[in-house]
């Protein structure tokens, strides 16, 4: 990749990038992992590529190379607007078209509709299988099926921000084109699509497994409160949180299943969405790691997730490298916004808070980052490994236990005062296992609706209890009791045919 956007941007599909190590480096990691009975989940671009990819570069040689029907080309652009601010098309001097490019300029849209695309993807996956790789994250993967180049309605663009969207978030052709990765690809290795925008109803179709397309996919609904966007600099409400869980719950089935996250390298971090008070970093940082580790679905946790980390102290427009952030830096500055403020709309959204090195310990390297670290506080890995009540220790307890107990991963997940929106109170049980986790959303005291007498904690933010929940505080209790367990199933059975 030329990493004009991270990597993000593939020029060739079948080598390591130098600055990486080489495939030989690849496939040590690889053995290294299976010795340890791990798996690898690789990333897939395919939305697009780099516009120095030899496909593109062919496109645009010869109007009539068959790698021309590769991307979307027109004799001018359309009304669509770019993620990456601006429009969504560049203009190609050697064809004398515009290309279609959703994202930067050198990150230019396959056209999925040429069933030799599809083949050339087909192909990327069965050689990185045959590496040793897993499974796959597929970025943007919903983008894929695109269905017209008409102009976006500027109503639907003003809503989400990004006129055109409503042609290729969700494309008739998508469902097919997911199904023929899945059958002639795929060929059960694991597969999970990022998929903005798609919503609840629309992800249940995309991972129903009797459709046999994704395992599961990154909805991104619960990331922002209602009516704001990333860039918005605003408190996230917990309360939110626990009520979309409530939510998804009630509509998946046993045949669908969930990816579980809050941190990823897109975005903010959360502990700093949800407050700047940095001595509720501990507190909240195991109520999310409670959260993710306690539902069912997949908790994928984003590296420094783990240590608690929160957003840099980003103060220049020097201060960023991701290209997302600085075209929007520019768009503002443009708009007439003045500079303090467009700083302070980039601090608010931008990825780069996700993307600093990981903090092992202080002198880890002379060398110079990519990306310098600006955080508030000192925190490294090492000294979170030494604090044994950090939250890097809360996530390895709550991982034992989720490894050691299946009712905490398949097990039926039962909400209890689930119109209570502070409170967020639910039970898992499968077989003999039982177990009860209570959270409270809010910087506030909030009552104790579920009794708890009898059950056993396993897990605390708090060292003491008091008759009503603290602020932002979390238990997990373990029921071992036949009778309270017989007296939960049957207030679920209740409520399941009351529903």
């Amino acid at each position: 990749s030329p990493l004009d956007d991270n990597g993000y941007d593939i020029r060739n599909y079948h080598e390591v990038l130098s600055e990486f190590g080489t495939m030989e480096d690849f496939q040590q990691l690889v053995n290294e992992l299976k010795s340890r009975e791990m798996k690898l989940i690789m990333d897939l671009v395919v939305n697009h590529t780099s516009d120095e990819h030899p496909w593109f570069q062919a496109a645009i040689k010869d109007v009539n190379s068959p790698y021309h029907d590769y991307y979307f080309f027109s004799d001018k652009p359309n009304n669509w607007k770019s993620f990456f601010s601006g429009s969504a098309w560049r203009k190609v001097d050697e064809t004398n078209e515009y290309a279609l490019k959703l994202f930067s300029n050198k990150q230019i849209d396959l056209n999925w509709d040429n069933p030799s695309v599809r083949q050339e993807v087909i192909d990327i996956i069965t050689f990185w299988k045959e590496k040793g790789v897993d499974g796959f994250r597929l970025d943007v993967i919903n983008y894929i099926a695109k269905n017209s180049l008409q102009d976006g309605n500027e109503f639907i663009g003003e809503l989400m921000e990004f006129t055109g969207i409503e042609q290729y978030y969700y494309g008739r052709n998508l469902h097919q084109y997911l199904h023929q990765l899945n059958v002639e690809g795929f060929k059960g290795a694991f597969s999970v699509g990022e998929t903005p925008g798609i919503g609840l109803e629309m992800s249940r179709l995309l991972t129903h497994e009797d459709r046999q397309e994704m395992d599961t996919v990154f909805l991104f609904d619960h990331l922002e409160t209602p009516g704001h966007v990333r860039f918005d600099d605003y408190q996230y409400d917990l309360r939110f949180l626990g009520s979309y869980y409530k939510k998804m719950f009630s509509h998946l089935s046993q045949k669908e299943w969930p990816s579980l996250f809050v941190d990823n390298h897109d975005n903010p971090r959360m502990i700093s969405k949800v407050t700047s008070d940095l001595s509720l970093r501990g507190k909240i940082g195991k109520l999310i790691a409670l959260l993710m580790l306690t539902l069912r679905g997949t908790p994928f946790i984003y590296q420094g997730q783990e240590l608690g980390l929160v957003n840099q102290e980003f103060t220049n427009i020097e201060d960023y490298r991701d290209v997302e952030s600085i075209n929007k830096y520019h768009e503002l500055i443009n708009s007439g916004i003045e500079r303090e403020e467009a700083l302070k709309t980039l601090k608010a959204g931008s990825r780069d808070h996700a993307r600093v090195g990981m903090p092992w310990h202080e002198g880890f390297t002379t060398g110079e980052p990519w990306l310098p670290s600006k955080q508030p506080i000192e925190i490294t890995d090492q000294s979170e490994i030494d604090n044994k009540d950090s939250i890097y220790h809360a996530y390895r307890r709550l991982i034992k236990l989720r490894k050691e107990n299946q009712a905490l991963v398949y097990g039926t997940t039962y909400f209890v005062f689930s119109k209570k929106k502070n409170y967020l109170g639910y039970y898992r049980f499968d077989g003999n296992q039982m177990f009860f986790v209570e959270i409270n959303c809010v910087n506030d005291t909030t009552i104790r609706y579920e009794k708890t007498t009898g059950y056993e904690l396993v897990f605390s933010n708090m060292k003491y209890h008091l008759d009503k929940l603290s602020p932002y505080e979390v238990n997990l209790y373990e029921i071992t009791s036949p009778t309270e367990q017989d007296r939960i199933r049957l207030q679920w059975s209740n409520a399941s045919r009351a529903a």
